[in-house]
């Protein structure tokens, strides 16, 4: 049966892979009243984790699941997704999509030759905690790839969950994701760059924190209101050269890689400055002189 003559809210969706994300995007589409069927995992545990929480969500083996589900989410690790997929019969009409940020949707290949629409379903959001995270969902965005009906049933699915849809063209995802990990994950690496230096005159991360993490939500929404570069603060923004030059001083004694990465990203603030209007071309030629000539 096409995909199109069955209502959103009655396709049988099934999810291989009973992990974090697949946990929260699993609850997500349940509490939105789509249909998660069944679950398939090596895991027995994890799997009753998983459909603990969904009414009439059944545990299966991978092929049955295949068999019964009219869209399927493979949300093993990016390792494994091109094995599942080459370890399953597929059928024509169904859908079959990854999860994965990073993976090229051409691992589905034999999903594809099956005849099954394959895919690929990223939402753009931190999984560390699938509750919290199925929480958060609302309002984040999900990348999807896909074609003809299966795009348009993914499409539907994204704007079921509250969520923005971005579309990705084929063979962009590695660089998609590494995008993503500059708004995730390196957060977490210049915090603890900042931590580091708080703890160079013996403060504690418990003591940093705190303090540092309101002036991250002010810059964001800084950003939100006025866009990256007017939203940028700090002494590069408004062309404070002493100021700078203090902070090379400063973190010189400290390390050379503490130095160098503040360079770095010090440089990379100069174009977003000069964007915004904050100086001028003569006053960010200063700037990426003194920055380029401290040594590290």
């Amino acid at each position: 049966m096409p995909h199109t003559s069955i209502p959103l809210s009655q396709l049988k969706i099934g999810f291989i892979g009973a992990g974090r994300l697949g946990r929260a995007l699993a609850w997500s589409l349940d509490t939105a009243g789509c249909r998660v069927h069944a679950v398939a995992s090596r895991g027995a545990e994890r799997a009753a984790e998983f459909a603990a929480p969904i009414a009439h969500c059944a545990q299966y083996p991978t092929q049955q699941l295949a068999d019964e589900c009219d869209l399927v989410f493979i949300t093993t690790p990016d390792a494994t997704i091109q094995a599942v997929a080459d370890g399953i019969r597929w059928r024509a009409g169904q859908g079959v999509v990854h999860c994965s940020g990073a993976t090229e949707v051409a691992v589905l290949a034999k999903a594809a030759a099956d005849g099954a629409m394959t895919g690929g379903f990223h939402p753009m959001q931190t999984f560390a905690d699938p509750a919290a995270a199925a929480r958060s969902l609302p309002g984040s965005t999900i990348t999807i790839e896909a074609q003809g009906e299966l795009n348009g049933i993914l499409l539907a699915l994204v704007e079921r969950l509250g969520c923005a849809a971005n579309q990705l063209p084929a063979g962009a995802r590695a660089r998609y994701h590494a995008a993503a990990g500059y708004a995730s994950q390196y957060i977490n690496v210049v915090l603890g760059e900042a931590v580091r230096i708080w703890q160079s005159w013996g403060a504690t991360e418990s003591q940093a924190l705190p303090a540092l993490l309101p002036m991250v939500r002010g810059t964001l929404a800084s950003i939100e209101a006025a866009g990256l570069a007017k939203g940028m603060p700090g002494p590069v923004s408004r062309g404070d050269v002493g100021t700078v030059e203090k902070h090379l001083a400063a973190l010189g004694e400290l390390d050379d890689d503490t130095l160098r990465l503040y360079r770095d990203l010090c440089l990379r603030s100069v174009s977003l400055a000069f964007a915004a209007g904050g100086i001028d071309a003569d006053k960010a030629a200063r700037i990426e002189g003194i920055l380029r000539e401290a040594k590290s």
